[in-house]
Parts: structure tokens; C-alpha cells; sequence
């Protein structure tokens, strides 16, 4: 039993609270959290938490941006409240992956009737596994010969405007005092100016280079900003240190921030319920993921594999294409692809549909939060993956329901021991010390 806590919850996943406080020997605290007409959430505390050690618990599932504004509003009532310490414990960090967006082209395809291919919900890989007597040439396909030819004409054209020549080494030449005299009165075969806005043809012309990155708000940041501006005076962040997805996040709030590990859960289940296990191989389904991969496989006394996805010309009229490629032997064994997170689905399962093409016998995806949005399900269901692991950090119940691959488990007494500890005063790092 702990005493002189209250343990509040949010409307995204009141399962999980309940779970935390059985786990804890305390009943949840009474608010009541609702909205009014025009769309305003309301928010009253019905328990006296003066003087009090409260934790509010509230993940970003389904409504992302109602919830967390339901969760800055539930921890000013508590600080208003007198409350003696605010906890906001949030099982998956809002925003953690927004930089990702706009270095992406077009996601995977959210239907078959709107972008159809020849394998419903998924695409093939290019290039192929190298293998002895294929080329990294042949792999990349038909449609890569003469690209050297058409991107060197199309420079060429492109840095041919208004007329002007264009020299190969030198790009665009600067008019002659006799050719801009002897240019016809009115002409604008030499019309140049010292601001880029007044050349609407070289805008015209003008296309971002593949590497260009644009500017994009840093979405993450202001979330623990927001956060500590409504009175949050610590954080218990995500299930895992993994699923920061950006683990820099960390350092970007003003409070103390315990960012709790989920690795036990997942290799628990690999010794529990794969059959020789040790016989398999942990497959990272991208470079960003081999770092947690490579630390369970280790850890296992496994053997890794990588999934290396990429983007290079493989059509002259699509110019950032994902490839991947497999690096490493799966042929006629178990694999097991570990990830942070899975929302569309679209990564792993085309890593999934690589692995059995080059021949894995079972494929397990391990993943710690299983946000599964748009058509994921479907998505999973027609893929090669035999069973999808997923923790309860948002709510899994309807998504079982549509889905017969997928197994949860249960992440309520690490967040309630790590609550008990945040109380007591006493060491978190414990909780990390087999991990």
C-alpha cells in the first residue's frame, strides 16, 4: 500500500491506469474529464490532492492532440490544486517522430484501390540481396540504364535559360557588353537581375536538391516545453529507451525526465516462446534501429542481420525511391525483426516480404508501441509476418480484435514500480541494472 499518492488518468487508455494502480494497491483518483459543446475540455478534480504526490497518466493514442491538451490542463488543476508534486507519466511521447516527415517522399499506400500494386499492400525491393554472380548493377533493374545520359541532358536544359548558352564546366556565361548593345530593343534574351525573385524563369526552373531538408517545426520540443509551462514538476517518459524515437528529446525539458527501459519485456518473450531461438536471427528492419537490435541480439548470444533502406535514383522520372537491401543469411531460419515503433506498418512489412523472399522459414516482428493507424491491420494481415508483438502502451484491444497475428504485452508493473520508486525516493536505475 502507498500512501499520500493520487494516481490520476487521462481518457486514451484507462486500462492501463487501472492496471498501474491493482499493481500498486490504490484505487484511481476521481476527476471528471470531459468537454463542453463548443469542443473545450473540462477538467475537475474530485480528490483532495494537497500536499500530495499525484501522477497522471495519459498516452498519445487515437486523439493525440485532445489528449495532451487534456493532459497540460489535468496537471494545472493539480498545481492549482496545491498539489506537492506533478508527474505527467506518458507511455508514448507525443511528436517523438516528427522530424521524420518531411525527409520522406510518398508513404506507403493507404488502399489498394487507390495506389494498386501486383502485391496488394506492399512493395518490392530494389535493389535485390546481392548475391554471387548478380551485379549491384543488374539488381538495380532495367530502368537505371541510360540515366546517366538523361540526367546530363536534363542539366543541360535546365541550365540553358532564357536562350543563353551553357558551357558543361562552367554553367551559364554572363552577356558581352556587345551582346547586351546589340540585343534588340525591348528584348529579354538578356534580362538578368541581382534578385532571384525578379527571374521568374530561373524559379520556374528551380527544384530542390534530393538532400534538401525543409523547414519544419520541431514538434517534440515544444511538447516538453508546453509540458513544463503547465506546472509538470517530473516525467516518466515511454515504455522504453528505445521508443524515444529521438532519445535527444530527453534533454530538452527543464524537469527531471526517467525514460524507462522495455528490452526485459521483449527478450523475455523471445526465450519464452520461440522455439530454439538461439537458432534465429534479430533483424533490424532499418540502420536507425540496428543499435537496439544488436543489444538484444548480443545480449542472446544471437546472430544479426540488417535491413539497409535507402533512397537513390532508380527511375529517371522518380528520383527518391526507398530501396532495400538485406545484409546478411536468413535462408531456412527463424527471423525476428525488432522495432520501436509501428504505425502504417509500411517499413516491416516490406522487411518482412524481403526476409521470406530470401528465405526465412517464420517471421516474428517484436515492437514496442503498437500505434497501428490507417490501414496497418490490413496491411499486417496480408504480409508475411506470422505474429506481431506489441506492448500496451496504447490501447490494443480493438486492434486484437481485427488482427489474429497480434500478441500484447502487459507494461503496468514497470510503470507502477517505477512510480512506487519515483515516491520513495529511491533508485531507477535498478530497473535498468539486467538491462
Amino acid at each position: 500500500m502507498v500512501r499520500n499518492i493520487v494516481i490520476l488518468g487521462g481518457n486514451s487508455h484507462p486500462e492501463l491506469v487501472d492496471n498501474v494502480c491493482n499493481n500498486l494497491g490504490i484505487a484511481p483518483g476521481e476527476r471528471i474529464l470531459t468537454k463542453f459543446s463548443s469542443g473545450e475540455s473540462r477538467c475537475e478534480i474530485k480528490d483532495s490532492v494537497r500536499g500530495k504526490d499525484v501522477y497522471i497518466i495519459q498516452s498519445a493514442a487515437d486523439s493525440v492532440n485532445d489528449g495532451f491538451i487534456d493532459l497540460c490542463i489535468m496537471v494545472s488543476a493539480c498545481k492549482t490544486g496545491s498539489a506537492k508534486r506533478v508527474t505527467a507519466v506518458m507511455p508514448l511521447f507525443p511528436y517523438s517522430r516528427q522530424p521524420d516527415v518531411p525527409y520522406k517522399k510518398a508513404g506507403a499506400p493507404l488502399s489498394k484501390a487507390s495506389h494498386p500494386t501486383k502485391n496488394g499492400y506492399t512493395f518490392e525491393s530494389v535493389p535485390g540481396t546481392p548475391h554471387p554472380g548478380i551485379t549491384r548493377t543488374q539488381s538495380l533493374g532495367p530502368d537505371i540504364n541510360g540515366l546517366d545520359t538523361k540526367l546530363a541532358r536534363t542539366k543541360l536544359a535546365e541550365n540553358g535559360v532564357n536562350g543563353t548558352t551553357c558551357n558543361k564546366a562552367d554553367g551559364p556565361q554572363t552577356p558581352s557588353g556587345a551582346e547586351r548593345r546589340n540585343a534588340p530593343s525591348g528584348s529579354s534574351a538578356f534580362n538578368y537581375t541581382t534578385h532571384d525573385y525578379q527571374n521568374h524563369s530561373l524559379l520556374a526552373n528551380f527544384k530542390s536538391k534530393p538532400g534538401y531538408k525543409q523547414w519544419v517545426a520541431q514538434a517534440g520540443t515544444l511538447v516538453a516545453d508546453l509540458l513544463t509551462c503547465a506546472g509538470a514538476d517530473h516525467h516518466v517518459l515511454t515504455e522504453c529507451r528505445m521508443d524515444l524515437h529521438d532519445p535527444q528529446y530527453q534533454g530538452f525539458f527543464d524537469v527531471p525526465v526517467d525514460n524507462l527501459y522495455g528490452k526485459p519485456l521483449l527478450k523475455r518473450y523471445i526465450q519464452q516462446h520461440i522455439p530454439n531461438y538461439k537458432e534465429a536471427v534479430v533483424i533490424s528492419p532499418d540502420a536507425g534501429g540496428a543499435k537496439r537490435a544488436t543489444a538484444v541480439a548480443d545480449e542472446l548470444d544471437m546472430d544479426f542481420a540488417l535491413i539497409h533502406k535507402e533512397r537513390r535514383p532508380t527511375k529517371y522520372s522518380e528520383m527518391r525511391n526507398a530501396s532495400m537491401m538485406l545484409v546478411g543469411d536468413v535462408r531456412d531460419r527463424v527471423c525476428i525483426l525488432i522495432d520501436d515503433l509501428i504505425d502504417t506498418g509500411n517499413t516491416i512489412t516490406r522487411a518482412a516480404k524481403l526476409l521470406k523472399k530470401e528465405g526465412a522459414t517464420a517471421i516474428y516482428a517484436l515492437v514496442t508501441h503498437g500505434i497501428l493507424s490507417g490501414d496497418a491491420i490490413p496491411r499486417i494481415n496480408a504480409s508475411a509476418i506470422d505474429k506481431l508483438i506489441v506492448t500496451n502502451t496504447v490501447p490494443q484491444l480493438e486492434h486484437k480484435r481485427l488482427c489474429t497475428k497480434l500478441v500484447t504485452l502487459d507494461v503496468s508493473p514497470v510503470f507502477a514500480e517505477a512510480i512506487r520508486r519515483v515516491h520513495h525516493g529511491e533508485s531507477i536505475s535498478v530497473l535498468f541494472q539486467f538491462n
